[in-house]
């Protein structure tokens, strides 16, 4: 066993892919008990391989050609693969950035977590569920993972790391697809488990709020180089961020509330009185309803739990409605995705908040892409190369990329595979569910002004999800804002954030950083 101060000791680490493509090149990392190190550099940079490497598995076919990785004092590639397991099951716990993928759908809540943990009783369970916010209140053990939202199977995945009571705690993107008030919360529990428990903590993260204030250390990733660039104490004062933050009722940006909305047309989604139960004891949404013009932008928003997702899942067909319709150019479609036909199928897509359980780990990424265009007709045989290469240059990618497979590339760069196949079926309708928060901010905001061409050149609707309000109130017409399954409010976006009439509304806008002077 290594003194404490050598928990994890990465040095000059480089891995690279077939074909000899670095990865990593040079990565150096240290992670001490009471300490938590933030990864942060642009997607594709190579935190989630970095994270992975300590937890001693790498991508299949990518190799190690230089450095080593001692955990604990053991080298993670020479341990044998028996030692290798003990120490992931005891000492060693890793959330990926996708965790929903990596949860049972077939189990609930309370199994999911009592398989790994030390203290199985069901006072321990709900004590592990109150510390990731995620009071149980008799009933949120008993759901499976389908039935969560993106954020609460995110919290739950967290709450089986820490059922095992591990003193090395690695995690990819914790924050992402979080509220600001959930997601400071989670960072603060994160640096709570660091001090108080003396656990050696590293995450990676694309928000640079959480990384100044609650990071102890940072290490950054150069993606032109893939390479450690440097290491440094980050955090800055409570009083500095508290003078940051909106209070409520106060406009979320100075001009939002000048901003012009487009002129409502014909709606072309049209969702009204929309019911969704998961049992019958347990209504998910109860009288939702939103709709969105050609050419326009509809956001919703809402605390984690509220029914977004499940709102748009239902929209989509992959979660049936007990009531309600749903209405596309006037046609009223079947709340089951089987009773539409495949063009009322193609006319909707759904580019959802985890995409690595979306995309099939055995076709490349070109074929992925190019799937939509040959089901739907939307392109010559002969085109299809070349239509692909466009797509993914269109998302920030290189057209090289057609020949990769998911696992071969990080989370952001994955999200933006799902946004190219989603355009490659030419929708009329784009939901899109979180896609910016495992994006950096740059990647972001360029996959947002492409979809903002796209709504002015050919009339796309637009339907976005996010818990970045900024984002909404910059990129939507209109907004709707849920509470527990249910509309609390809805209407221009500007005039709902200017003036916001609903406490939920009030409290959103309370946790959102001003980003004006």
């Amino acid at each position: 066993m290594t003194p404490d101060t050598d928990t994890v000791r990465v040095t000059g680490l480089t891995v690279a892919a077939p074909g000899g493509r670095l990865l990593i090149r040079d990565a150096s990392l240290t992670l001490r008990p009471g300490h938590l190190v933030a990864l942060t550099g642009p997607s594709g940079a190579g935190k989630t391989t970095l994270l992975r490497a300590i937890a001693g598995f790498l991508p299949p076919g990518t190799t190690r050609t230089a450095g080593q990785v001692n955990v604990l004092g053991h080298d993670v590639f020479t341990l044998p693969d028996r030692e290798l397991r003990t120490l992931r099951a005891t000492l060693l716990a890793y959330v990926a950035q996708d965790p929903g993928s990596a949860l049972n759908p077939r189990m609930r809540v309370r199994t999911l977590i009592r398989e790994l943990a030390a203290d199985r009783t069901p006072g321990a369970v709900a004590a592990l569920l109150a510390e990731v916010r995620l009071p149980d209140e008799g009933r949120l053990s008993l759901r499976r993972p389908g039935a969560l939202s993106g954020g609460q199977q995110r919290r739950v995945a967290l709450a089986r790391a820490l059922a095992r009571r591990p003193r090395i705690l690695l995690l990819d993107e914790p924050t992402a697809g979080l509220h600001p008030e959930l997601r400071d919360e989670i960072a603060a529990l994160l640096r709570r488990l660091a001090h108080d428990h003396r656990l050696a903590v590293a995450f990676s993260c694309h928000d640079p709020e959480v990384v100044s204030q609650y990071a102890d250390e940072t290490v950054e990733l150069d993606r032109l180089l893939a390479r450690t660039r440097e290491q440094t104490a980050t955090r800055t004062p409570l009083l500095e961020k508290a003078a940051t933050r909106t209070g409520p009722g106060t406009p979320l940006l100075e001009e939002t509330a000048a901003r012009t909305c487009a002129t409502p047309g014909t709606p072309l989604l049209d969702v009204r009185d929309l019911r969704v139960s998961f049992n019958r004891n347990t209504p998910a949404l109860d009288g939702v309803g939103f709709h969105v013009a050609p050419g326009s932008a509809a956001g919703i928003v809402g605390a984690s739990g509220s029914g977004k997702t499940t709102l748009v899942r239902a929209v989509v067909g992959l979660h049936p409605a007990t009531s309600g319709t749903i209405s596309l150019a006037g046609t009223v479609l079947s709340t089951h995705l089987t009773g539409r036909t495949r063009e009322q199928r193609r006319r909707i897509q759904l580019v959802t908040q985890n995409p690595l359980g979306a995309l099939n780990p055995s076709r490349t990424i070109g074929a992925t892409i190019g799937r939509p265009m040959r089901l739907h007709r939307r392109r010559p045989p002969g085109d299809l190369r070349d239509r692909v290469s466009g797509l993914l240059e269109q998302v920030g990618l290189p057209p090289a990329f057609a020949d990769r497979y998911p696992h071969e590339l990080s989370g952001g760069q994955r999200q933006r595979v799902a946004i190219a196949r989603a355009l490659a079926a030419d929708p009329d309708v784009l939901i899109c569910d979180e896609i910016t928060s495992a994006l950096d901010a740059t990647t972001g905001e360029s996959i947002m002004n492409l979809l903002t061409r796209l709504r002015k050149q050919h009339g796309l609707a637009l339907v976005l999800i996010s818990h970045d309000l900024p984002l909404i109130a910059d990129r939507t017409d209109t907004v709707t804002v849920l509470e527990s399954g249910r509309t609390a409010e809805t209407g221009p976006t500007a005039d709902v954030f200017a003036t916001p009439r609903h406490p939920a509304t009030h409290a959103l806008l309370a946790t959102t950083p001003r980003t004006g002077p």
